[in-house]
């Protein structure tokens, strides 16, 4: 390793420790600027730190234009700290690869659509019956309760209270742990998988209350492998894209189109529904809240006949 790649792994761990002894997880970013330190070991580049050297290691690696973007910001904020040891690293300008904040519209499933995935969740792999049996568990827990598919992969068997039916929720998006009551066939649904899992694995592996087809934690990349076949099974990848995360829009809509066949208070739901979800704002529980052809219309008619807050 050249004298630089050196100084500049030793610097980049210092960061490391430092973004971390303030409270932030820095998986992610430690993963790209621990890449950068190879790019430069690899190309045997001399230092200073320059604007050449880091765009042309951003460009290097293949992505979209957001990853791209979410690259700069963190070479970016890291040339920042460099900057206080070598004077000679080279800033670079916060506007040049600006992150677009277009967000693909989720798609809704109907209840038949649902109940196709749900189905098809079963047949991923004839051969390994626990990948599908966990799938189909997941994929129900996200549409009952909204969870995050993070959330639910990080649960752990002491998270489930399979007794009163009580999720405790931990690391959220915001770094708080919540509790999120589940409904009893949810609950039910949870115990028969727990059996199942029980029989097929009796020694377990680690503490994840869902596991892989091997037995460990089931992995974001397992998780969204085995969904993207059960939406092909379902004949679901034809138009708009289907990702886990909408089970969480389709949550959300679901709970207040059945407050406006209730003819209940729907602004009165909105609090309860944030701190179900785990939101810090309203603002953010406004973003799942997509308005769907059904749930506009019923807003429309009470609107019109002054059937009750809308």
């Amino acid at each position: 390793m050249s004298s630089f790649a050196k100084e500049l792994a030793d610097r980049i761990e210092g960061y490391i420790v430092l973004r971390r002894s303030l409270g932030y997880a820095f998986q992610k970013q430690a993963a790209v600027l621990r890449a950068l330190t190879r790019y430069v070991e690899a190309g045997q580049l001399d230092g200073p730190l320059t604007r050449d050297m880091a765009l042309n290691f951003i460009f290097s690696r293949e992505g979209t234009a957001n990853g791209r973007a979410i690259r700069h910001g963190i070479v970016r904020r890291f040339c920042a700290y460099l900057a206080i040891y070598d004077a000679r690293t080279e800033t670079l300008d916060p506007h040049a690869l600006p992150r677009s904040r277009a967000i693909p519209p989720p798609r809704i499933l109907s209840d038949t659509e649902l109940g196709s995935l749900m189905s098809a969740c079963g047949r991923v792999s004839p051969g390994y019956p626990q990948r599908g049996f966990v799938l189909t568990m997941l994929v129900g827990l996200l549409a009952s309760t909204g969870l995050r598919s993070g959330e639910a992969l990080r649960l752990n068997r002491a998270d489930v209270d399979l007794v009163d039916g009580v999720l405790q929720v931990r690391r959220t998006k915001f770094r708080k742990d919540r509790l999120v009551p589940v409904h009893t066939t949810t609950l039910a649904a949870l115990r028969q998988y727990a059996r199942h899992r029980d029989v097929a694995f009796p020694v377990p592996k680690d503490s994840a209350f869902f596991l892989s087809s091997r037995g460990n934690r089931l992995s974001p990349a397992g998780l969204q492998s085995a969904f993207s076949a059960a939406r092909e099974l379902a004949g679901l990848d034809n138009g708009k894209a289907l990702r886990p995360h909408d089970l969480r829009h389709r949550f959300a809509v679901t709970r207040l189109a059945a407050r406006h066949r209730e003819q209940a208070d729907v602004q009165a739901l909105l609090p309860l529904l944030a701190t179900y979800l785990g939101h810090a704002r309203y603002t953010d529980t406004a973003y799942y809240v997509t308005g769907t052809a059904d749930l506009l219309g019923m807003a429309a008619d009470r609107a019109l006949i002054g059937g009750g807050a809308s």
